[in-house]
This record gives C-alpha cells, structure tokens and sequence, in this order.
C-alpha cells in the first residue's frame, strides 16, 4: 500500500567514541546525534545533524524546532529536494535541523528515483579525493598511538597549544603521511605567518582555520604572508560566506550541518570554483548516515575529511564504507545508499 502524505520519524542517538576526542575548546567520549526519516511512496530517506556546544545545539531543540512543523511537512507535496528546502528555510529552521530534513529528501528523492545522488548531479565515481583521517589534540604519545592504531595516508591534526610546532615535528619522526592543521581558532595572524613556514618544511599540506572566524583582517595579512594555503572553517558557514572567503582564503571547508544540508552546499560548491577557490567538505563526529551523505559530493570535491564514522566505537547505518586504505565504497542502494542498523 503506497502513501500519498510524507512521513517524518525522529529519533535520538548517543554514539559513542573510539577515544576521547579534544579540539582547542572542548572534549568529549561521546556523541549525540539526531537522525531524521522521510518515508513516501514505500522509500524512506534517512539525514543526520549532531548536537553542537559551540553553536548551541542539542538535539532536543532540534526535535522541538522540527515537530512544530511536522504537520505541515507531511501535507507538503514532495517534488524536489530544493524546494523542500526552500519550504524549511521560510519556516525559520535552525541550519542544523534543515540539514537533517535535507540529507533525508536527498537520500528519499534518490530513492525514489533508483539512482544515487552523485548520477542524479550528473558526476562519476571514478575520481575522488582521499579523506583524511583526524587526530584530535592529546598528549603526544596518546597522538601517537592514535596513529598507529590507524595507519592513514593523510592526518588532519587538531592544534591549539602552546606547542603547537613541537607537536607536529614530533609526530613527523613516526610518519610519512600528508598532515593537514586545524587550530581551531586558536593562533593569532602572527602565530600563523611564524609557524607556516616551520610546518611547511614539516609536512603540512595546508592550514584550516587558524584565526578567529570574524578575524577577516588577520586572514587578509596571513593570506599576504603565509607560505601555506589557508582554508576557511568556522568563517565560512552560510552560502553568503563563499564571496567573502575568497578574498581572504585560499579555500572553504563547507559542513553539511552548518550550511544547512546537501542543496546549499552543491550551490556553494559550485559558488566556491567559480571564484577560484579550493573546495573542502568536511564532517562532524557522526555517523554513516551523514558520512554518505558527504560522500555523495566526492566528485565535486578538492579535498574532504569524513573520518566521522571511523572515530566510533559503534556505528548504527550502513551505507558508504570507507577501507583502511582509504577507498571509497559506495552501496548499491540508491540516494545516498543508507540503511539503519
């Protein structure tokens, strides 16, 4: 029996933490997500959005900001992810929960089209760029054996100490792998142009994010100094940052959960290489649901880091599966292929 109205499911999960994971503002050993379900015609769509402390959010407020409209979502007649998501934008969302309910038309539209997003936007599987696998700010033996238990080609290492450079010289004795920095926010444009060199002789593929995101005039020195490129992180959120980015960036790293899901980020993909810059998709510590989701972009994409299932001690999907050496492997099953455990 085939349903006519749209169904929307809700539910919260705790997903808990191969180790405890520190950024330069906080530390946790588990991580709570919410999954949000689409379900028409016999398919369902699944998306995700994890609570955020620097943004204020839990999943709690998103479930109350999605069920005050979870009426009028199921009488909406669903024809593309892009008007669906115009609808939850008018309706005041949080991006959080709009990326959520997005992953989930994605996933639903694919679903009921019997293809996988990446052929729906017309690119091929062929080529994509290796995640990299990420290193969360620890003790440097504790760094270490993170590193051994996870041989990986390319390491994103969370900074934002006082020794920040000792750190990474250290890490190079044990490693030949690409490392990529992310201070978090934490350096000052000084820190940045001093430490660039030092870590380009180290290494370091590029810098993510190291001053304040409303810092615009330290990146505008950093940019004329620095002698590594310098994405954009916590300053390029919205489909309106991208402009202003490339005047201070060499790059964005766009977040599903921050932009507000898959259709603000294909547009902002697209914004992003016709101004020129590199284009990086990043995750949050979530599960397979998002990670496929993000995957779907590969082929779009310069860079990407979506190790976020790879930081759980338990996953609850199936879905796009990365191996140890870093391939990618894409589910048979249409949109972006996810099924919950």
């Amino acid at each position: 029996m085939y349903i006519s109205t749209m169904q929307v499911h809700l539910k919260k999960y705790t997903l808990p933490l191969k180790h405890t994971f520190s950024i330069s503002r906080e530390s946790h050993d588990f991580q709570d997500t919410m999954i949000a379900s689409l379900t028409l015609n016999g398919q369902t769509g699944f998306g995700e959005a994890t609570s955020n402390p620097y943004y204020k959010i839990t999943v709690e407020n998103m479930m109350g900001e999605i069920g005050a409209i979870s009426k009028e979502i199921e009488k909406l007649e669903f024809t593309t992810p892009e008007v669906f998501h115009a609808f939850l934008v008018s309706k005041g969302l949080s991006n959080f929960a709009i990326c959520a309910l997005d992953l989930a038309a994605h996933d639903l539209f694919g679903k009921l089209l019997g293809k996988p997003l990446y052929e729906i936007w017309g690119t091929s599987i062929e080529n994509y760029p290796m995640t990299n696998y990420t290193i969360g700010i620890a003790s440097i033996d504790v760094m270490l054996a993170k590193m051994q238990e996870m041989p990986w080609p390319i390491y994103k290492i969370k900074l934002g100490t006082a020794d920040d450079v000792a750190i990474v010289r250290e890490l190079r004795n044990h490693t030949n792998a690409i490392f990529r920095i992310d201070a978090n926010c934490a350096w000052t444009a000084q820190e940045t142009i001093f430490n660039a060199p030092l870590l380009k002789e180290l290494g370091v593929e590029f810098l993510e994010q190291p001053l304040k995101a409303d810092d615009w005039s330290g990146m505008e020195e950093v940019m004329h100094h620095s002698v590594l490129p310098v994405m954009a992180d916590e300053s390029c959120i919205l489909e309106s940052d991208v402009e202003k980015c490339a005047l201070h960036f060499s790059g964005i790293n766009i977040k599903l959960t921050k932009c507000g899901g898959l259709t603000p980020a294909l547009r902002m993909i697209k914004k992003g290489k016709e101004l020129g810059l590199k284009v990086m998709v990043g995750c949050m510590t979530e599960s397979t649901v998002g990670i496929s989701a993000i995957a779907q972009l590969l082929p779009q994409l310069d860079y990407v880091d979506m190790d976020g299932a790879l930081l759980l001690k338990s996953d609850i999907a199936r879905g796009v599966h990365i191996e140890p050496n870093g391939k990618v492997i894409f589910p048979k099953l249409a949109g972006t292929g996810v099924q919950l455990l």
